[in-house]
């Protein structure tokens, strides 16, 4: 018996990977290794495999039926705002093609449980501070679009053939927990400041004029472990014989912290003396998102456990391991 984890060599899911094998699980890997690298997923077997190819459905019933496996995480999927919106088509096909050819596989080989990753870019602009899973999705770009359709997709499937799922609607994701399994891009603010300092450049501050206490944006960070511990607690949920009320949970700390405060708790932590860029800001941002994570504290008994300063410091740990150390 076995979990089968797609997309489980990347920045997230080697997280979940490794705590499924610290905690007996056997796991079987699908990732295209786009983004991630083999040498994540401790001795979890590799298949590497495009989730959205023309043959996936085939290699990934065999996987299922041969190896025993019992339920999917699914990460796979493309998760760049600004290239989603230069290559919508693209988006599509690797996002909702990926996982329909998932849910093709998982009914072919008799696998009815799915935890799927979904995002807080589902809501795009609410207009409420604080957000609930109940609030009206209005996506603002195609990335979103793809992942409240892959919601869609499986709330279907679950009156079709009886699949049992859960969508995780994930904050900003940042730190590490444990240094070999830092963020490897620099997509997000944290990692992109440790990459300018790097490269002896100043970060970037989009907006200093949101109404905000201090002018700059609002988010809720999760440590990357916490959300790691989400998956499984979903997972175990899934696995019992509960009537599931719920299918989708924010998975946030309900706290915010802005712009401003993460490169002041960077400095704190690196020591470094920098001042940031001021630039004006980027379209698109709402000044405020915070996830309220009521429900799946209710449901699935689960809490974040770790807050800005120790995402950062994992962050930052991660960061002098690997092969950009900055020499202070």
């Amino acid at each position: 018996m076995s979990i089968l984890v797609a997309g489980g060599a990347g920045y997230i899911g080697a997280h979940v990977v490794r705590l499924l094998q610290e905690r007996g699980e056997e796991v079987v890997v699908v990732d295209d290794l786009s983004y991630g690298t083999v040498d994540r997923i401790g001795g979890a077997q590799l298949i590497q495999l495009d989730c959205a190819s023309p043959d996936a459905v085939k290699i990934l019933t065999k996987a299922m039926e041969d190896l025993g496996v019992t339920g999917v995480i699914h990460f796979a999927a493309r998760k760049q705002v600004g290239e989603s919106v230069e290559k919508p088509m693209w988006y599509y096909q690797q996002n909702v093609g990926g996982l329909a050819n998932m849910l093709i596989a998982m009914e072919q080989a008799g696998v009815k449980n799915i935890i799927f990753s979904s995002s807080a870019a589902v809501y795009g602009m609410p207009p409420v501070e604080v957000v609930d899973e109940d609030i009206i999705k209005q996506p603002i770009n195609p990335y979103g679009e793809t992942k409240l359709i892959g919601e869609w997709m499986m709330a279907d499937c679950e009156r079709a053939w009886g699949l049992r799922w859960a969508g995780l609607r994930y904050f900003n994701v940042a730190g590490a927990g444990w240094d070999d399994l830092g963020d490897p891009a620099a997509l997000n603010l944290i990692p992109m400041v440790l990459e300018r300092l790097a490269k002896g450049d100043s970060p970037k501050i989009f907006g200093t004029d949101y109404p905000t206490p201090d002018g700059t944006c609002i988010r809720d960070y999760i440590h990357v472990l916490d959300l790691a511990k989400a998956h499984l607690s979903a997972l175990d949920y899934l696995n019992t014989d509960a009537t599931m009320e719920h299918h989708v949970f924010n998975v946030g700390t309900g706290q915010g912290n802005s712009v401003k405060e993460v490169i002041d708790q960077i400095r704190e932590t690196t020591g470094i003396g920098f001042e940031p860029e001021i630039q004006g800001r980027r379209a698109g941002d709402p000044p405020q998102l915070i996830g309220d994570p009521t429900r799946i504290g209710v449901t699935l008994g689960w809490k974040a456990q770790h807050y800005l300063p120790e995402i950062i410091e994992s962050a930052w740990s991660a960061w002098q391991a690997g092969p950009n150390r900055i020499e202070l």
